[in-house]
């Protein structure tokens, strides 16, 4: 922002001051002028004889020429201004010229030039997950989630997720398309920890008895120990390891309750 210039304000115009010492000068000059001409004048008149009238006449003019004069040297001094005021002129002149460099306000122009738009960033590319580590990348809660969706998409109805503390092993329940009722106990466990005998036992103490399963599969993102898959095998329960549930996500291989089912009789002695 540029700070306002107060223009410098115009002098005072300075009247002739009398003087008394310029006066007396001016007077006494016009005495010794006038003396002067009187006695030159008289001088000639002597010796004029009979042509004394136009000396006199001529001494008029010389005598209104010395007024005149005298007048003239007065109005003079009385309009040159004083050493003071002169000062003053030349003091103030540099505070007005100073405003004819300040820059005014910038204008703008009428059609600005667009900003060159930012060249587009190229996303930084990525390697998709496979199905498995999808899969192996979620929590325990997000997995069991995942299934109940795989159910849907695959035609179950009432579809619900059970899964916590109290679930007595059924993380999700549904109704398979053709009417059959679906158990299904999730483990998200990794490449080091395998389902147990002990897991397997849990669930097969209640999803027959409990949750009246028709169909009990116990789906893993790891694998099953020996002892884990032969008691599955003897209570008829499915078991869907990582590849298998990879299959069954991507639609390469049958949904649990289109696997192959264990005889009546097996579940009958697991009950």
């Amino acid at each position: 922002m540029t700070p306002p210039i107060t223009p410098a304000r115009k002098a005072p115009r300075q009247r002739g001051a009398f003087s008394l010492r310029q006066t007396a000068l001016v007077f006494a000059l016009a005495a010794t002028l006038l003396c002067g001409t009187g006695l030159a004048l008289k001088a000639v008149a002597r010796n004029a004889g009979e042509h004394r009238g136009y000396v006199y006449a001529a001494g008029l003019l010389v005598v209104i020429a010395l007024i005149a004069t005298v007048r003239r040297t007065r109005t003079r001094t009385r309009t040159r201004p004083r050493a003071g005021a002169r000062t003053r002129a030349r003091t103030a002149r540099p505070l007005r010229e100073p405003m004819a460099s300040v820059p005014g306000p910038r204008r703008q122009p009428d059609h600005p030039e667009p900003e060159p738009e930012p060249e587009p960033v190229p996303a930084p590319e990525s390697t998709p997950e496979s199905t498995a580590e999808m899969f192996g990348a979620m929590d325990p809660l997000v997995f069991e989630q995942a299934i109940a969706e795989l159910c849907v998409r695959d035609g179950c109805q009432d579809v619900e997720v059970s899964g916590g503390a109290g679930d007595l092993g059924a993380d999700v329940t549904a109704l398979t398309p053709d009417g059959r009722r679906l158990v299904v106990q999730c483990k998200r466990y990794g490449p080091v920890n395998k389902v147990g005998s002990q897991d397997m036992q849990r669930f097969g103490g209640t999803c027959f008895a409990v949750h009246q399963a028709d169909v009990a599969v116990l789906v893993t993102t790891g694998e099953f120990t020996g002892p884990a898959a032969e008691y599955a095998d003897e209570c008829g329960i499915l078991r869907y390891d990582s590849e298998a549930l990879t299959a069954w996500a991507d639609a390469t291989g049958p949904a649990p309750w289109e696997a192959d089912h264990p005889a009546p009789q097996a579940r009958s002695a697991a009950q």
